[in-house]
């Protein structure tokens, strides 16, 4: 996928859901994977064009993997001319040593994003943008649906009343195989995953069994994407016109 697709997704999303207005301060949270370094290249070419003005800068929250190393992530910001920050904490220790959860994903994703979501307030940032793609609302709706009873998916636009925060997904419209292909295309500086669990969760499960049936049912993926947006799910009935 080239750029100026990434740019259409993206501004799409951010036109439908009104995502960002005059002014907004946006805290970009880099995990170091693809999804979050294809959101920030796309956020900061929006940037130079979206009638709308608003400030960027980049936070990563470190877990506390001692193989976790954040140069390479560090130079792109440079060179994008985005402001990074990075958050250390002892997550991996708190979850894995300390509390040793033998269902970690949950509690980690939790101290993770309230980490990120405090230092963009420090910051003086009062949105944060989440690298959820298409794949990831999809796969989302099919956990609920599985294992908790309930047609839900995040919303493309959260409004966090503790934090007085607002959470964005302007990469909601893109499939994962789209980023995988900006990731080769434009040699992106992914850094790879160090948690031990990684590929081995209920999630993993549910995006292999999202491809079976999209392999078996071409389209499927997209028309349960399609359920989702008419589903009258809170936070989604309020698309722009």
């Amino acid at each position: 996928m080239k750029l100026q697709q990434l740019l259409s997704y993206t501004r799409k999303a951010v036109d439908d859901y009104g995502m960002i207005l005059p002014g907004d301060k946006i805290a970009v949270g880099i995990s170091g994977g693809k999804d979050s370094l294809a959101m920030l290249y796309a956020l900061k070419h929006l940037q130079r064009f979206y009638p709308n003005p608003f400030e960027l800068c980049a936070i990563t929250v470190h877990l506390g993997y001692e193989e976790f190393h954040l140069d390479r992530v560090k130079a792109l910001c440079e060179e994008l001319d985005v402001p990074f920050y990075e958050v250390s904490t002892d997550i991996a220790k708190i979850i894995f040593e300390d509390r040793k959860e033998a269902s970690p994903c949950s509690l980690c994703a939790k101290m993770r994003k309230g980490a990120l979501n405090q230092k963009a307030k420090e910051l003086g940032f009062h949105k944060v943008a989440y690298a959820h793609h298409k794949d990831d609302i999809v796969e989302t709706m099919l956990l609920s649906l599985i294992y908790e009873g309930r047609f839900y998916a995040f919303a493309p636009v959260t409004y966090l009343d503790r934090m007085d925060l607002h959470v964005i997904r302007p990469m909601m419209y893109v499939t994962e195989a789209d980023i995988i292909g900006f990731w080769n295309r434009y040699h992106l500086p992914v850094e790879k995953n160090p948690c031990p669990v990684d590929g081995v969760t209920r999630r993993e499960y549910v995006k292999q069994l999202l491809k079976k049936l999209n392999q078996e049912n071409p389209g499927v993926k997209n028309r349960m994407f399609t359920a989702i947006c008419n589903g009258n799910i809170p936070g989604w009935q309020h698309i722009l016109p």
